[in-house]
């Protein structure tokens, strides 16, 4: 976790919102939690930050990149 302008933030530059969940697949947060981080308040950014372990599993496994779409085709390894 991070310090952004003296806040504390699970933010690690993964900005990337699963459409499945709605949530951050870098930090795990809400598209709501995150725009409205800066003006919560330090023990609402704590309590949101003891949930986010818990979230993973929200979260639907994708391989990214060609790799996991020529998988996902069947045109990967395997099916040669």
């Amino acid at each position: 976790m991070g310090k952004r302008d003296g806040i504390e933030s699970p933010c690690v530059k993964i900005c990337v919102v699963e459409p499945e969940s709605r949530l951050c697949t870098g930090c795990l947060r809400s598209t709501r939690e995150i725009a409205m981080w800066s003006r919560m308040s330090p023990e609402e950014r704590r309590d949101i930050m003891s949930e986010l372990p818990d979230r993973a599993s929200k979260l639907t496994r994708r391989r990214g990149g060609r790799r996991g779409r020529m998988e996902r085709s069947g045109l990967g390894r395997g099916s040669e």
